[in-house]
């Protein structure tokens, strides 16, 4: 998964299980590691990747097919799960689920913090993650773009 806080990835991400795929979420490991508030501080951030990593890791080499649901806002964070899979021989797609800016807002905004799917994002953070956001490319290899506007 790849899109900004409230564009709809969670809900992709479980529609995906149908297909038999492994959820394995960024929100939800850092709340089950005790973390409520976002953005995460660098140490809390490296203990939820690593812990991702680590669980990713069983999956695929259980023969699993998994979905990360993460935001990945930046090539970056992506290209550093690319070279964790290709020790695996695994070529990432990348699930681009975007909708539109005022249905974002509008969603995090009736956020309450009462979960990992509903974790409180303020609108000033809400804005910075919208307009930080690096768009998956082409160049990055398959990207699958979602409509999750309707999510």
């Amino acid at each position: 998964m790849s899109g900004v806080a409230g564009s709809g990835k969670s809900a992709h991400a479980r529609e995906l299980t149908a297909q038999g795929y492994v959820v394995l979420s960024f929100d939800a490991l850092a709340w089950e590691l005790g973390h409520r508030q976002h953005p995460l501080g660098d140490g809390a951030r490296a203990e939820v990747h690593a812990a991702l990593q680590e669980r990713l890791r069983r999956s695929v080499t259980s023969g699993e097919n998994v979905v990360v649901d993460s935001s990945f806002w930046s090539r970056a964070s992506r290209d550093e799960y690319r070279r964790l899979l290709e020790r695996w021989n695994v070529v990432p797609v990348v699930h681009h689920v975007t909708a539109p800016r005022h249905v974002v807002l509008e969603r995090l905004a009736r956020r309450r913090n009462s979960g990992p799917d509903d974790i409180a994002v303020p609108a000033d953070l809400a804005h910075a993650y919208l307009d930080g956001f690096e768009a998956p490319r082409g160049d990055e290899g398959p990207v699958v773009q979602i409509d999750g506007s309707a999510s």
